[in-house]
Order: structure tokens, then C-alpha cells, then sequence
């Protein structure tokens, strides 16, 4: 199921989210003639580096949430667009030198899908260079809003839930891209922990994306009570005495070529 997000509020919380980002896109060695398609490209700030970087070529943003295609049209450029589109229907083939995506594909299901539809849009040598969550992210806020769900007054709105994220281990995901046809490719662990600078910044980042897919269930006149006890109890578990709030971030990283 997509999810419909804020992009604004997103592009005001995702510090951490374009760090990681701008790190990938430094590391791709784009020489400027590529045609890119970048995967849940939310607010388009990282999208846009990757078109900077490719003035001959061309660049695609995509993402399920018209909110973020919303914020990230104002980056529109001659050699870059974007695209409402789920990342589950790609439809694309031998179209592009490069695919990719941070920071998203946590929230998608079938990766065995994924990783074809992937290999069958890159053309001949065209890389794919992804970062999601993996396996140990994000323990404490899990922790605290699988606590609210169970509580009696949030309980039933969540009977049917189903848990929005795929977050593998480095071994499970190391067997799904050996499945598939890439030429060479290489999977490893990262642990990217982090303390938010002070609660506001952390409650900002579970405003926008982290508590949606729980709040979108909850009925409107409850929605601000479970959003307070998801932010207390965060607070009470993750802010240090230097006002600095943690939180675990375990990444995956995948790089491949057709």
C-alpha cells in the first residue's frame, strides 16, 4: 500500500536521510551524459544533485506520494521530471545507465520484484546503487509505537495492520540479489546511528515519514492522543541528559551492474 506524505514537512526533517544521499551520489561517478532514474525521489532535493551532475543526460524522479512530487516540482528542469508512480509497477526496459534509490525501499515488499524490474531497466553495464533499511533499524521508535498499538484505546483501529516495512538482514539480501542476473554485485551492512540534535528535531522526523502509516489508521478525533504517547514515550526512551535524542539507523547497501 503507498502511503501519501507531507513533502514539505518531509523536507524539513530528512537531515540525515540527504546526508546519506549526497554520500551515494558522490560515490557514482557520474561523467555527465546519463540518463538516471531515481526510486522514491520524495522531495527531489537528492534528484536534483544527480541532474546537476548530469547536464547532458536526463533524470527521473518517481514516488508513490503526490505530496512529495508536490514539493519536489519546483526542482523541474530541463534534463530532469518527475513522475506520481509506484515503484512496485516499472514498466521500463534497457532505458537507463543508472537506478537509484535512498532511503525508501524499506517501505517496499517484494524485492525479488524489485531487483528484476531493476536489471531489466538498466541497460548494458548500467549501475544500480541503492541504500534502505535493514535489519536493527530504527529499535526504539518500533519499540514504542508496537507498545501503542496494543494499548486498549488504539488496539482495535489495528487488528488487520500490517507492518509497513521491509527490513532484511545483510544475509537475506546478499541471497535475493545473488537470484537475479547482474553481472557483479555487492551487498553490505551500515550502521549509521544517530542522535537527533534535540526532541523537536526527533518529533519532526516521526511526524514526517515514521508515524503515517499508524496515524492514517487511527480515527481523527484519537489521532493527536496517539501521536502524544508515541512523542512521550520517545522522549522518555531516547533523549541523553544533554537534550540530544537516539535512535538506531542500520542500513543496507547494494551495488550492482548489469
Amino acid at each position: 500500500m503507498a502511503h501519501e506524505f507531507d513533502g514539505n514537512k518531509y523536507k524539513a526533517a530528512s537531515t540525515h536521510q540527504k546526508e546519506w544521499g549526497a554520500k551515494l551520489i558522490r560515490e557514482l561517478n557520474i561523467s555527465g551524459a546519463e540518463r538516471i532514474l531515481d526510486l522514491g525521489c520524495g522531495d527531489g532535493a537528492l534528484t536534483a544533485q544527480l541532474a546537476a551532475l548530469a547536464p547532458r543526460g536526463s533524470v527521473l524522479g518517481i514516488d508513490a506520494s503526490r505530496g512529495m512530487i508536490d514539493a519536489a516540482l519546483s526542482y523541474m528542469a530541463d534534463n530532469l521530471s518527475f513522475e506520481v508512480r509506484d515503484i512496485n509497477e516499472l514498466h521500463f526496459e534497457n532505458e537507463f545507465d543508472v537506478v537509484f534509490s535512498n532511503a525508501t525501499l524499506h517501505w517496499i515488499k517484494n524485492h525479488h520484484a524489485l531487483l528484476e524490474n531493476v536489471h531489466r531497466a538498466l541497460k548494458q553495464g548500467g549501475v544500480l546503487r541503492f541504500n534502505f533499511a535493514g535489519d536493527g533499524n530504527c529499535a526504539n521508535f518500533f519499540s514504542v509505537v508496537k507498545e501503542a498499538i496494543k494499548l486498549p484505546q488504539f488496539a482495535p483501529y489495528f487488528s488487520a495492520f500490517e507492518w509497513p516495512w521491509y527490513m532484511p538482514t545483510i544475509e537475506e539480501y546478499e541471497a535475493l540479489v545473488r537470484g537475479i542476473s547482474f553481472a557483479e554485485a555487492r551487498v553490505w551492512g551500515e550502521n549509521a546511528d544517530r542522535f537527533f540534535a534535540d526532541k523537536e528535531t526527533m518529533i519532526r522526523w516521526i511526524d514526517q515519514p515514521s508515524i503515517v502509516p499508524f496515524l492514517k489508521l487511527v480515527p481523527d478525533e484519537h489521532q493527536a492522543a496517539f501521536r502524544q504517547f508515541v512523542i512521550d514515550r520517545m522522549i522518555q526512551k531516547t533523549c541523553q541528559e544533554d537534550g540530544r535524542c537516539f535512535e538506531t539507523f542500520r542500513r543496507i547497501n547494494v551495488l550492482a551492474r548489469n
